[in-house]
């Protein structure tokens, strides 16, 4: 009777079992079985392809002219962009002269050389956290530039205490609003809350530098004649109106203005040449058409540069064509709740907030941290996270910077509502889907069959409030 081992299982006193490779086969074997089968193929699988909600949720408008205008009634307060700068070292830091055209005053102005030589009065100055830069109801004696940093704008509250009214970042200005006035003063406080760099200029120096540039002087006069024509509160001209009289006054009359050059989108477009080997096309298509496979993926690569056109193009994009006025910077750099309610009180009727997958995962930390479950909203079969009822859609083509820092888009979508829009055509040669055709191009003499496949796509803001952004969004952890 042989004796087994519990811990090695076979016998002791038997010999060990054949290796697999050296037994002898009874049966014909699975490797030698598939020279005689065939495999079930699955479709070639991509890893870029994303949910690509902004597609999905915009509005589409069909352009048939190619071009489309958005008419706008006259603006009188004009907006405002960042203006941008240049590090030649630490110290070395100056403004672009041409980028000061950004700022709302200087809005227009083309005298090269009067702005080149008003970029170089400007003098970096360091700040570290805390310093009060500008104190409300003092005179103001300098005019600032933010090179880096955060810093908060406030005021006294009502009941004494402090009321934040702003934050400032990258390409703000500081003092602007003391155009046109003899003796201005502060409106409200400045306070650097992390350590930065701003450039300074005396407004004594820079009033008499406007005095010995005639141009300059006209046009700075100009503009502060527009911002004392009446306006309704968004910076339209104002339309005279009468209301709660009684007996027979004589009333007022006028009529809505428009803008005379309004805006004008044309169609962008992306484009590639696919190509496939007659030898391929005619021979290896079965299970699968080899034509249509490539073509299919090469239409997923390109709607996936579409949407980050959308999201990133300088002429037509979201971020870079988000008004001044609707950004607004993170408080203490996270995005909070109370981050996203500002982002959601600059507009009526915002249909959906885009951030980046970390950007939704830093806010739902946030919730997490003050208690709050952040709802849900039904969008197509999908549960998507909301804020206050707005669904939250995840964009991994809004970018993240290398200071791990991004930002959140809200947005307000259709022509009815003046919101954002997207622009295509339809009925376009060869039309593969709408706005995207394949044409054919011909077989060249190495046997290669062509095809210039195209998209051809573009965005609107209507109105300036149609979008805006939560900006200097921080993705890292913070210690509890």
């Amino acid at each position: 009777m042989s004796t087994v081992d519990s811990a090695t299982g076979p016998a002791l006193d038997e010999p060990a079992p054949e290796p697999a490779a050296d037994r002898q086969l009874t049966s014909l074997g699975t490797q030698a079985a598939r020279q005689l089968a065939t495999t079930h193929k699955s479709e070639p699988q991509m890893q870029a392809i994303s949910s690509r909600w902004l597609l999905r949720m915009l509005p589409w408008v069909d352009v048939k002219g190619g071009t489309y205008r958005v008419n706008r009634r006259l603006q009188l307060k004009v907006g405002r962009d960042r203006v941008q700068f240049e590090q030649n070292g630490g110290d070395d830091v100056r403004v672009v002269p041409r980028t000061l055209t950004e700022l709302p005053a200087l809005r227009g102005y083309s005298d090269d050389e009067a702005l080149t030589e008003l970029s170089s009065r400007f003098r970096a100055r360091e700040v570290r956290a805390g310093q009060v830069i500008a104190e409300a109801g003092r005179p103001v004696t300098e005019a600032y530039l933010v090179a880096h940093g955060r810093f908060t704008r406030f005021t006294a509250g009502p009941y004494g205490e402090e009321e934040i009214t702003g934050v400032l970042s990258g390409g703000d200005q500081v003092g602007e609003e003391a155009i046109g006035r003899d003796d201005p003063l502060w409106p409200a406080s400045v306070r650097a809350e992390t350590a930065g760099v701003l450039l300074a200029v005396p407004w004594d120096e820079l009033r008499a530098f406007v005095a010995r540039v005639p141009s300059l002087a006209a046009h700075l006069t100009a503009y502060a004649a527009r911002q004392r024509r009446p306006m309704n509160r968004k910076g339209e001209a104002e339309l005279p109106l009468q209301a709660g009289h009684v007996g027979e006054p004589t009333i007022g009359g006028g009529f809505v203005d428009y803008e005379l050059s309004p805006r004008e989108y044309e169609l962008s477009l992306t484009q590639t040449v696919l190509k496939v080997h007659t030898r391929v096309a005619d021979l290896y298509n079965d299970p699968m058409n080899q034509t249509q496979q490539q073509l299919r993926l090469t239409v997923e690569e390109i709607r996936e540069r579409q949407e980050w056109e959308l999201v990133n193009n300088r002429e037509f994009g979201l971020l870079p064509n988000i008004d001044y006025g609707q950004r607004v910077s993170t408080l203490t750099g996270p995005p909070t709740p109370d981050d996203m309610d500002e982002l959601l009180s600059m507009r009526r009727k915002t249909k959906l907030f885009l951030a980046h997958p970390k950007a939704i995962a830093a806010f739902f930390r946030q919730c997490n941290r003050r208690g709050l479950t952040p709802g849900t909203a039904n969008v197509e079969g999908h549960e998507i996270p909301a804020w206050r009822g707005v669904p939250i859609f995840p964009c991994n083509k809004i970018p993240v910077s290398e200071r791990h820092t991004t930002s959140i888009i809200a947005l307000r979508t259709g022509e009815s509502s003046q919101g954002a829009v997207g622009l295509y055509q339809t009925g376009i040669p060869e039309e593969f889907q709408p706005g995207l055709n394949v044409r054919f191009m011909g077989i060249d003499g190495t046997a290669i069959v062509r095809y210039l496949v195209t998209a051809y796509y573009s965005l609107a803001l209507l109105v300036p409030d149609a979008a805006g952004v939560l900006e200097n969004v921080q993705l890292g952890r913070t210690a509890e």
